[in-house]
């Protein structure tokens, strides 16, 4: 019977790493980049429209790329991390920033579409009766927003968990540092005798992704008969 061996475990729990800690650092952005798309009007709200979805139109080996060339030693970014002693190509923290750049539109249109079937006699009664900006926000607009917030997340995780062709490019394939489960079946889908193994961790993938969808559902319902 396969087994899963060390590297493979590794594999797995930088995967959960970096998709959790990509969905938490990308969450309070997407909400707030959500609610400034809903209620505001302005007139580059087409541009940023483009800018929020253009991940997904792109190849991920492009961002990864673009990543890249930002973050090297001679890009733009550069004088500001040099400075702080801040190293992020070909690190986890790399994989991070890909996983949240290309999985945020999903994270943001999700929390969106639960703002805008929002009743905007809430929002007006709020303001009415003295509610400032911030009070509407927070007591308003973000608990009736649960359910987009819990689905975008789900979505945004589940995205990150399968990335590749950014975090290729930006991270590389360093067992035990950036491998992440995408990175290792590649591997072994190349490798002759490697069949077995990444049969595996497919396997592994697929049961992750049954779960967090399971989750989602079990979450979604439940926000939805409490509102």
């Amino acid at each position: 019977m396969p087994v899963l061996s060390s590297p493979d475990i590794d594999a797995i729990v930088l995967s959960l790493k970096v998709a959790l800690t990509a969905t938490l650092l990308s969450l309070p952005f997407g909400f707030l980049y959500a609610y400034l798309m809903t209620f505001f009007k302005f007139r580059a709200k087409v541009l940023l429209e483009v800018l929020v979805n253009l991940p997904l139109t792109l190849p991920p080996v492009v961002m990864g790329y673009l990543l890249l060339v930002a973050l090297g030693k001679n890009g733009p970014l550069a004088p500001l991390l040099e400075p702080l002693g801040v190293r992020l190509i070909f690190t986890w923290k790399a994989a991070v920033l890909a996983s949240a750049l290309v999985g945020f539109p999903l994270l943001v249109r999700s929390i969106r579409l639960a703002m805008e079937s929002i009743d905007g006699r809430l929002v007006q009664a709020a303001r009415t009766l003295g509610a400032g900006s911030v009070d509407t926000l927070l007591t308003v607009i973000l608990p009736l927003s649960r359910t987009g917030i819990v689905a975008g997340s789900s979505l945004m995780f589940a995205r990150s968990m399968g990335e590749f062709g950014a975090t290729i490019i930006v991270a590389g394939n360093i067992p035990g540092i950036t491998r992440t489960i995408p990175l290792a079946i590649y591997d072994y889908a190349g490798s002759p005798g490697g069949e077995q193994a990444a049969l595996l961790l497919c396997a592994v993938a697929v049961a992750l992704s049954v779960l967090v969808l399971l989750v989602h559902e079990s979450l979604t319902r439940k926000l939805t008969r409490r509102q």
